[in-house]
Parts: structure tokens; C-alpha cells; sequence
């Protein structure tokens, strides 16, 4: 109802621009949205199995009370320290320009998809780190104890005491993390990866029209919400079983 209201819609809503910027024509140098979008779902997938690893490692690491990991728990506190305090996109510039600058042989001549993989994955492993490490916080002391007076050593206890309980504690943070991460594999495009961002900035750039970006969005809503509601169901059943203990 603005008075640039159809100026906008046209620009932003155009169903012609829009379907064009989804199928793309390579004829015209226009990528398709769709197939970009494909790029974006296997590098969240590939960086969210890597996530799962290294912060795993790193909450382990932190947690641990052995005086010979004590270099290495100074390393992990200052690591996710470091990461936790820089934007996604300044680590992609950093990994996916001055690692091939750095001239360092075949590190230094991987394509940009890895960079960019590896730079979401150094930096959400320092956020789910910590996700992990309160999780392993809130397992009960009296299950620790049981655990030693079993017998169980403390690498035991860690295994097949704690990590389970807390792994179970922590899915519904977790997922909220990865749904952060879902939507920051648009950030790759700044490395000129032609993802669903760059198809759509290929197609303004040369169409004077934004529609484009309007389709990418809702991709990533197709896959955003259905996290989200499975991430609100899963913390509702984990409320549910908590207040049937009370009750």
C-alpha cells in the first residue's frame, strides 16, 4: 500500500524473474537458484558431520583433568575463545583468501568450496564445543560417583557414563546450531562459490532485478522450519518426560 509499494513488489515478488532466477539459463550466464542451492545442503551436511566431530573433541579436551593435557586445554579455552569472537564471514575471508596466498603448495591450492567448508567448521565446532561441554556439566555428580566406585576409570566414565546422558541433553541446542549454520553456508558466495546466494546476485546483476534473492530465501525456509519445529518438538518431549519424574 506504499506509494512504492508496486515498484517493490516488482522488483522483489515478479513471478516472470522469479521463475527465471529458480531454472536458470546458462545461455545467458544465469546459474539456477535450485542447483545452487544443492551446493549449500552438501557442504551444511559435510560441515555439520565435521562439527559434530571436532566439537566433541575440543568439549572432551577441555573437561578433561589430566596435567598432561593441560597444554592442550589452554589451546582449546583460547580456541573457542578465538572463533566464538569472529563473524562467519571474516574467517571465510581469512581461510579463503590468505591460505592460497599463502603459497604452502597443495594447502594452498584446494578450491574454494573447501576453504569455505573449512572455515564454517573451525568456527561452529567452537559453539557446539561449548554446547557439549554443558552438556556433559549437567550429568549428575551422584552418576560420576557410581561410576568410579564401579571401577570405571576416568576415560571409562567419560565413555559410557557421561557422554551418552549428555549427548541426549544436548540434541535440541545442537540442532538450534546447525539451523545457524544451515543459513550461513550464504556466506559462501563471498569466495564466489555460485550457491543459491550467487545465483541470485548473477541474475540481478545482470536482470536489474531481485527476485532472485526472494527465491533463495525461501529455499532456505524449506529447510529451516522444519528443523526448527523439530528441534521445539524434541525440546517439548524432553520437557514432558522431565515433569513426569515430578509428577
Amino acid at each position: 500500500m506504499a506509494p512504492g509499494g508496486r515498484a517493490v513488489r516488482e522488483f522483489f515478488l515478479s513471478p516472470t524473474h522469479a521463475w527465471r532466477a529458480f531454472i536458470g539459463d546458462p545461455s545467458e550466464g544465469l546459474s539456477a537458484i535450485w542447483e545452487g542451492f544443492l551446493t549449500n545442503i552438501w557442504m551444511f551436511i559435510v560441515c555439520e558431520v565435521l562439527v559434530l566431530i571436532f566439537g566433541l573433541a575440543i568439549a572432551v579436551v577441555r573437561m578433561s583433568s589430566s596435567p598432561i593435557l593441560t597444554p592442550l586445554r589452554f589451546l582449546s579455552t583460547v580456541y573457542t575463545d578465538f572463533f566464538r569472537g569472529i563473524p562467519v564471514i571474516l574467517v571465510l575471508f581469512a581461510v579463503g583468501y590468505g591460505v592460497p596466498g599463502m603459497d604452502l603448495g597443495w594447502i594452498s591450492q584446494q578450491s574454494p568450496t573447501v576453504y569455505a567448508c573449512i572455515s564454517l567448521t573451525i568456527t561452529y565446532s567452537a559453539y557446539v564445543a561449548e554446547v557439549y561441554r554443558a552438556g556433559i556439566n549437567s550429568v549428575a555428580t551422584n552418576q560420576l560417583v557410581a561410576a568410579r566406585a564401579i571401577g570405571l576409570r576416568q576415560g571409562a566414565t567419560m565413555r559410557y557414563v557421561v557422554l551418552p546422558q549428555a549427548v541426549r541433553n544436548v540434541i535440541p541446542p545442537l540442532l538450534n546450531d546447525f539451523i545457524s549454520l544451515q543459513k550461513d553456508t550464504a556466506l559462501v558466495s563471498t569466495l564466489g562459490i555460485v550457491d543459491a546466494t550467487q545465483a541470485a546476485h548473477i541474475y540481478g546483476s545482470l536482470n536489474f532485478n531481485f527476485a532472485g534473492y526472494t527465491v533463495a530465501s525461501l529455499l532456505f525456509l524449506l529447510l529451516t522450519i522444519p528443523m526448527t519445529r523439530l528441534t521445539d518438538r524434541l525440546i517439548n518431549r524432553d520437557r514432558v518426560k522431565r515433569l513426569a519424574f515430578i509428577s
